[in-house]
């Protein structure tokens, strides 16, 4: 019998037995979603479909179970409900590979174009033709369908080889899908089996967006042009996905409740089946080995199929080891800035001013003069009074006052709805150790402004030093060419790479914070059930913002070149990704405000136009993660559950990590620093004109020297591929030292460029 392991993520694979249900039968046990994995090879003659005997296999240990869904793309199996005791009987039987409780996901939540140069580069973008052949599917809230960045104008007939479906339901009918949303489906058998029915009152259970979210998401990865688009005015100007003429296909498999890999897993076995080239997913879990990970195991399935994968880093940056979906096979994406800001200054009755960021456009504006000023925690009876908590401010205390908040475990705008309703005038915002000096622009219910900890600190000094304190709010619009751009965000989940360290994790970086796109017609900009207002674009941030780019630039590289694979894609954007300003200055942090490292920025900020042409690529194929697998010495069953076929690794072969063919490098010493010698093989194949490659490493640190050899590779034809090795010989660091670098090919136009991290454990 094997091992049963409760684990996070679900994955459930089942094989068929006769067993006696008595013991079952009684049981008072709590029923909870598994997703079942089955060794599809090993079903018996017997059965003519593999959907008889999933569900016989099920009814071997439960009379009363039902099959949520059954998977045919993303994995061999099915979902369902069952005890922990049924579950593990269930394993225990032939055909089964694993059993494994689902993971409730969450969400990583138009100056943009312009900052990546897409507005620049139309004679070197791929054409709108074959753009529109290119469909990116979202996995996310859903769609509302009226924004205008869904609208078809020019778009011709849907591509032909399409099979995905317009799914009606709640608000939502066939006839919101169009030449630009052509498709449009929900998935909610694994929320409701856990939460109960879809309450109807709060959320439609159909395609429709109720949230914002993917409305966002969607739109940035593939939206169409939308002349004078803006939120209240701020940001201004024509908004436009990266991808703007690609179609687009939404999963709705996110609700009010979360996200259930039940869910996620049909959404990625029918998008796969429909036909999508990219998916889009800004969600993520706690993460765990790949065959436990519902997420890579779908992304496994999608990148045989030629599908690129990209996904939110997630937003527990700045801390390190905070990434989710490190799978080597998905494109995990962190989160930058842009060259625009949205100033509001605090004016203190000292004379002193502060800068900081809001998008708030109301109509009660704070009057001219200035108005008393009083923290949160002293206008309170609470011990977090100073978090402006529901319920937790004294009205008679803050009533016709600016208040001082700090930031942190509520929502920021939260705390300023929860100040107006106490009768406050305005607030401060004040980031804590917690945030640093990184400044999120919100649409506040109130005037208000958000400010770093160092100004919230010297803001709070005055406050408390000042018998009588005062301030007012100044607020400056939109302004552009803020530098040094774009820095990492602190929100932006870091490295190293917690499930394999030997592969570098981000992959890389793009615009997250503060970005403009499509939103719902049902809720707020801020989302809070008490905002009334209602847009058409709002400006959020997160990871979140930043996958969808790079989904919608992966989608116009999948036109320029429809046959690279997701890996040639991948390596595209990430050697030609930088990490130098145009000034040479090295890209910064907002955490530390100091320059960031391959464990924040991954490769660099992505640079579509390069990645255009980047000369040279690394590739991939299913085979190569395999082997990958086999070098992590995973089980036959393990990868099973990966690969959804019987693969077994050659005894006689000797894998390692350093030879899968990632476009970055990771190098991690023993524990306490000890010396060694690791190597790393790598193959570059041409996919531009015959040339010469010389390579250069920048490398600075006593701990360590590189050698590439050889330091020449000459290309002659297309596709050619050559081979290289570097081999990294570390002396004794002390324990917990990172060095950082890079290793470039460049013909004397074209610059290959790969990120070390060097890591003494």
């Amino acid at each position: 019998m094997k091992p049963f392991t409760i684990s996070l993520f679900a994955v459930l694979l089942l094989g068929v037995c006769h067993v006696s249900r008595a013991t079952l039968a009684s049981s008072k046990e709590k029923k909870t979603t598994y997703i079942v994995h089955m060794s599809k090879s090993e079903m018996p003659a017997s059965f003519e479909h593999h959907t008889h005997w999933y569900d016989t296999s099920l009814k071997s240990v439960s009379d009363s179970a039902q099959m949520l869904y059954t998977y045919e793309n993303a994995i061999h199996g099915f979902s369902t409900r069952l005890t922990l005791a049924e579950a593990k009987l269930l394993e225990s039987q032939p055909g089964i590979l694993s059993v494994l409780p689902e993971l409730r996901y969450k969400l990583h939540t138009t100056r943009t174009p312009e900052f990546l140069g897409l507005d620049k580069s139309a004679d070197s973008l791929p054409q709108s033709d074959s753009v529109s052949e290119v469909i990116i599917g979202v996995l996310d809230t859903g769609v509302w369908p009226e924004s205008k960045s869904f609208l078809d104008s020019g778009l011709g007939p849907v591509p032909g080889a399409w099979k995905g479906g317009c799914e009606s339901g709640t608000n939502f009918t066939a006839k919101n899908c169009n030449r630009k949303l052509i498709a449009a489906r929900f998935f909610a058998k694994g929320y409701e089996a856990t939460l109960g029915p879809v309450d109807e009152s709060k959320e439609s259970k159909s395609p429709r967006d109720d949230d914002g979210h993917g409305t966002h998401t969607a739109s940035t990865a593939g939206g169409s042009l939308v002349a004078d688009a803006s939120l209240f005015g701020y940001a201004a100007g024509t908004a436009r996905g990266m991808a703007a003429r690609a179609r687009v296909a939404v999963y709705k498999v996110c609700w009010v409740g979360g996200c259930f890999s039940s869910d996620i897993l049909a959404a990625m076995d029918k998008a796969i089946d429909d036909g999508v080239n990219v998916l889009s997913m800004s969600l993520g879990g706690s993460t765990t080995n790949y065959y436990r990970d519902s997420v890579a195991i779908g992304a496994f399935a999608a990148m045989e199929k030629g599908i690129l994968v990209s996904c939110s880093a997630g937003n527990a940056g700045p801390s390190s080891y905070s990434l989710s979906n490190v799978a080597p096979w998905i494109t995990t994406v962190g989160a930058g800035t842009l060259d625009r800001d949205f100033p509001a200054f605090v004016s203190l009755g000292n004379g002193k001013n502060y800068s900081g960021v809001s998008l708030y456009k109301g109509g009660a504006m704070l009057p001219g003069n200035l108005l008393p000023l009083v923290y949160a925690g002293n206008a309170s009876n609470a011990t977090n009074g100073n978090l402006c908590m529901m319920g937790t401010l004294i009205p008679e205390q803050v009533a016709g006052k600016i208040v001082v908040c700090d930031r942190g475990v509520n929502p920021r705008v939260q705390k300023g709805a929860v100040v107006k309703a106490a009768g406050g005038f305005g607030m401060v915002l004040s980031n804590t150790n917690a945030n640093g000096e990184e400044l999120v622009a919100d649409a506040h219910l109130l005037p208000a402004t958000a400010v770093g900890q160092k100004s919230g600190d010297e803001i709070k000094d005055y406050l408390f030093s000042d018998p009588k304190p005062t301030a007012t709010i100044l607020f400056e619009g939109t302004k552009v060419g803020i530098q040094p751009s774009p820095v990492v965000a602190a929100f932006s989940s870091r490295g190293p790479n917690s499930i394999t360290p030997d592969i570098l994790k981000p992959d890389l970086i793009a615009p997250g914070v503060n970005i403009l796109a499509g939103w719902a017609g049902s809720v707020g900009p801020t989302g809070l059930a008490t905002d009334g207002r209602r847009v058409e674009f709002n400006i959020i941030s997160g990871t979140s913002m930043s996958c969808p780019h790079v989904s919608g630039l992966a989608a116009l590289l999948k036109a320029a070149h429809p046959d690279w694979s997701p890996a040639a894609i991948r390596s595209a954007l990430m050697t030609t990704a930088y990490v130098a300003y145009k000034n040479g200055k090295k890209l910064q942090d907002v955490a530390t405000g100091k320059y960031s490292t391959p464990f924040d920025h991954g490769a660099g900020h992505v640079d579509l136009v390069a990645a255009l042409n980047p000369g040279l690529v690394y590739d991939l194929t299913a085979n190569d993660y395999l082997n990958f697998l086999c070098a992590l010495n995973y089980s036959a069953t393990e990868i099973s559950s990966l690969a959804r076929r019987d693969f077994t690794c050659d005894a006689s072969k000797k894998y390692s990590v350093t030879d899968l063919n990632y476009p970055s490098f990771a190098v991690n010493f023993g524990s306490g620093g000890a010396d060694g010698v690791i190597k790393h093989s790598r193959t570059l194949t041409n996919v531009g004109a015959p040339g010469t490659y010389k390579v250069l490493i920048s490398l600075q640190s006593p701990g360590v020297k590189v050698a590439v050899e050889p330091e020449t590779l000459s290309f002659s034809q297309a596709n050619e591929k050559k081979s290289y090795t570097v081999t990294f010989t570390g002396s004794s660091m002390p324990a917990n030292t990172n060095s950082f670098g890079r290793i470039e090919w460049s013909n004397g136009i074209q610059t290959v460029g790969s990120s070390i991290a060097v890591s003494w454990t």
